[in-house]
């Protein structure tokens, strides 16, 4: 099976690569990114100053799934402008993920991350962890004002990574936009925001921040990720490719990402769960489908989801 995949004009030595937010904030955690079978490195969510992040415990697995409100922790984004030379030399696309608290904030850390040449960098509009401060992506004229001012200051293939949409009407809305801001490519889902779960033996919640509420992920999330890729990639008709995220832990979910349109995928809790070696098994599984179903690549199998 051929494992490349171009997106955006950029090509990947597979489909399957590490979500942003998961073993991805440091360097020796980068590196290892870099020297395992991911597609891509794609970075932490950077700010514009270092955080910690929420209090502990704030990611906890639970049966089918995980639950976490990390807060961001990450370097900083200076600290990612001199370590992504480092990283390009692992001779495989590096994702820069941006967020900030401010639209001044955003412009800032795109301005000096694009000018370290990123190969595509990534929006988070869909951030649900950070206390007092809502998703973008669900203010769509914030959104679209972000995403303009944004496009106007980076060369570089730029990306949003989306929260999950639960109405049509919002796919809708929000591919629209997509399209008038010239994004160049979207990574769909973020975790489920606002969950929460309960510890049957204590009566207690299983994070700290928040009273509990955080962010679900793991397989439980995928079919509301399948629907989110599949929607969009209906709306957009190949225009603007898609990386799905959520819900993988075997070769059969990344197929199904695919066949729902998804021309790559990221992996978040079973990253979390198992480390580096992941990406290994999983290429393996993916490319024993494949090959069972005939298909020459990947990349055949994309959007060839049937309907009754």
């Amino acid at each position: 099976m051929n494992p490349t995949v171009e997106i955006a004009g950029i090509t990947f030595p597979t489909c399957i690569m590490n979500a942003a937010g998961a073993r991805c904030v440091t360097a020796e955690e980068l590196e290892a990114i870099g020297n395992s079978r991911s597609g891509a490195i794609v970075t932490k969510s950077m700010t514009l100053n270092a955080r910690d992040g929420n209090p502990t415990p704030r990611y906890v697995t639970f049966p089918h799934g995980s639950i976490n409100s990390m807060g961001l922790p990450n370097l900083g984004y200076q600290a990612y402008v001199d370590l992504i030379p480092r990283l390009k030399e692992f001779k495989k696309p590096v994702i820069a993920s941006i967020a900030g608290f401010s639209p001044a904030e955003f412009l800032d850390i795109a301005t000096a991350i694009d000018a370290v040449k990123p190969d595509l960098m990534e929006i988070n509009l869909s951030c649900p962890n950070i206390e007092g401060h809502p998703q973008i992506a669900y203010d769509f004229e914030t959104a679209e004002q972000l995403l303009t001012r944004i496009r106007n200051v980076v060369n570089r293939p730029m990306g949003a990574k989306l929260p999950p949409y639960f109405d049509p009407a919002h796919h809708d809305h929000m591919a629209t936009i997509l399209k008038r801001c010239g994004v160049n490519f979207i990574s769909v889902i973020n975790s489920i925001g606002n969950g929460l779960v309960i510890n049957p033996e204590t009566d207690a919640v299983i994070i700290k921040p928040k009273g509990g509420f955080g962010g679900l992920g793991g397989a439980i999330i995928k079919p509301v990720a399948l629907a989110n890729v599949r929607a969009f990639a209906l709306r957009f008709q190949g225009h603007i490719p898609i990386i799905g995220v959520g819900g993988i832990e075997t070769g059969q979910d990344i197929y199904e990402h695919l066949l729902a349109g998804a021309s790559a995928v990221q992996i978040g809790t079973a990253f979390v769960e198992e480390g580096p070696q992941v990406f290994v098994r999983l290429e393996q599984e993916l490319t024993t489908i494949v090959e069972r179903k005939g298909l020459r690549s990947a990349t055949e199998a994309v959007g060839r989801l049937k309907e009754f």
